[in-house]
């Protein structure tokens, strides 16, 4: 087990919440009769898939001081993500998140976060800037820039780190945490600055560079001064470059189950593959399979994949 005061292999900031999800497949949620409940949100999910591969996480983030917070502590701690950097916001309640699930790509998502989400209420004197800046990952995602003190605390957050290698910026993008796109793509703009990598899909790639082909958003995010930009393309693959070299990655098609945690798994072995050393191509592949296990799966943090489950499937594909 690693030391508690050693490093970090990866800290995630942001969305925490719980998720409710039917356990009935192609039902409107009028006519759920029963559900599961999850622990969620993107850079805890990402946190989560970390740890599972056997890296040293931590996520920073804010719940409300209730059962659903205490639910979230609980299973940071069960499933391997350091909890030190969880705290809780008097007065506002854990975010709980529904879906409903009608394969192969169709996945409403409704979030309470109202009046306003604690992972929000992230303050800026409150961040361990020396776990920040020591991190060898640290990862940051589009949501977390939406209000203040969060924005704030964001910044503050990079500037400790000064741009340093494995500063990773997860486009993730959704309308509903903005009150427009322009300001999103303000704010993403800035951030980009202080980062070294992007992921993102082709429509997150618009609001970050104004570009959704592929090759040109990913040129547009390299030209920022980024060292590797991510494009994920769904049904067509994962495209990545850096300033030497552009790689390409098939699809690896499963039975989709629900599509939600793809992206957060994608994330977490991304990490991982980073940390190895691994080529470019090897990190896209690993993680391709890796987001496409969990799309199979109906859960997200509790769904993540071993290495073994990944490399057994990247084996039989090379076969």
């Amino acid at each position: 087990m690693a030391e508690r005061n050693a490093p970090f292999d990866v800290i995630t900031i942001g969305r925490v919440g719980v998720d409710i999800y039917p356990l009935q497949v192609g039902v409107g949620l009028e006519h759920v009769t029963s559900f599961g409940k999850f622990l969620g949100g993107s850079a805890t999910n990402v946190a989560v898939a970390a740890a599972k591969y056997g890296l040293k996480s931590a996520v920073i983030t804010r719940t409300g001081n209730d059962p659903f917070g205490k639910y979230i502590h609980e299973e940071l701690t069960r499933l391997g993500v350091d909890d030190r950097f969880v705290s809780g916001v008097e007065g506002l309640p854990t975010p709980v998140v529904f879906c409903e699930i009608f394969p192969p790509d169709d996945f409403p998502l409704y979030f309470y976060r109202e009046p306003k989400a604690p992972d929000l209420v992230i303050n800026q004197n409150e961040l361990d800037l020396d776990a920040i800046s020591q991190a060898r990952i640290y990862w940051s995602t589009v949501t977390g820039l939406s209000q203040e003190p969060s924005r704030t605390a964001h910044h503050v957050a990079w500037d400790a780190r000064g741009r340093k290698a494995n500063t990773i910026l997860d486009l993730d993008y959704r309308t509903m945490f903005w009150s427009s796109p322009e300001l999103a793509s303000e704010q993403v703009s800035r951030a980009l600055d202080k980062v070294t990598i992007a992921i993102g899909n082709k429509e997150e790639c618009e609001v970050a560079v104004g570009e959704t082909e592929p090759m040109r958003a990913a040129d547009a995010l390299l030209e920022r001064g980024l060292e590797i930009a991510v494009v994920k393309q769904g049904p067509k693959g994962v495209l990545a470059k850096t300033r030497e070299e552009t790689v390409e990655v098939p699809p690896y098609f499963v039975d989709v189950v629900n599509g939600l945690g793809a992206g957060d798994s994608f994330g977490g072995a991304f990490c991982y593959g980073l940390l190895q050393g691994w080529e470019l191509k090897r990190i896209l592949q690993f993680a391709n399979v890796a987001g496409a296990i969990v799309a199979s799966r109906l859960e997200c943090s509790t769904a993540m994949p071993t290495f073994e489950e990944v490399e057994d499937i990247l084996k039989g594909m090379n076969k």
